[in-house]
């Protein structure tokens, strides 16, 4: 269980899941060598990779490439099952900005022997969220600069226009597969300039109208 704030007042987020979109920014899947979907795809994450603003990313022992990846992301609001895309915003409660932590090196293995990479992504601190959350209806996700800065320096900066799919489709088509639940969590992808962070660095990561979020990466 995280807090942010939300609406004036800290809400306590209890999802029951967190599903990531993958691919969703073409120039992020290309600097990857990775073929870009033809529609949204996913990969869960476990809500105790769930870390606050301003704590402490703990790079795990054997994990040798932690990289950084910065995502606008969904909360949700309302329960929904086979939601339509036209009715996706109604199950909306906010957006935020969170950052999907990668052991790059674990995943390439996995990738390379046809595994799983849950591992590459499920560690404890691997999902760091934002101090705050906007309301659906006081934002439109559209248009916005999304960016991340590692020790002062900017390494992604792009544009939530440049998402592959419309978020009512993402919200539409994991509805299909399973149900979603108030509070649970849809990371929309990220953009290009994902890379390596080593211990102490600082990374400041933001999209326009939300307040960034900002964590301090250690070794175990």
């Amino acid at each position: 269980m995280v807090k942010l704030m939300f609406q004036g007042s800290d809400h306590e987020l209890r999802p029951s899941k967190i599903i990531c979109l993958l691919r969703t920014y073409a120039a992020h899947a290309r600097e990857l060598s990775n073929e870009i979907p033809k529609r949204p795809r996913f990969f869960l994450k476990p809500p105790s990779s769930l870390l606050e603003n301003g704590g402490v990313v703990r790079i795990p022992e054997g994990v040798e490439n932690l990289h950084h990846e910065v995502e606008l992301a969904i909360v949700i609001g309302k329960r929904g099952r086979h939601i339509r895309e036209e009715d996706s915003l109604d199950h909306i409660k906010a957006y935020t900005v969170m950052l999907d932590m990668t052991s790059r090196d674990i995943q390439n293995e996995a990738r390379e022997k046809g595994l799983p990479w849950a591992e590459a992504k499920g560690y404890d601190t691997f999902a760091p969220i934002g101090p705050e959350a906007i309301p659906s209806g006081a934002m439109d996700p559209g248009g916005r600069r999304i960016w991340l800065k590692v020790n002062g320096e900017i390494r992604q900066d792009g544009n939530t226009d440049l998402l592959l799919f419309p978020v009512g489709r993402m919200i539409s088509e994991i509805s299909r597969v399973m149900t979603l639940e108030e509070d649970d969590i849809i990371m929309t992808g990220t953009p290009a300039g994902v890379g390596p962070l080593v211990d102490g660095d600082v990374v400041e990561a933001g999209i326009d109208g939300i307040a960034p979020l900002k964590i301090t990466v250690k070794s175990n």
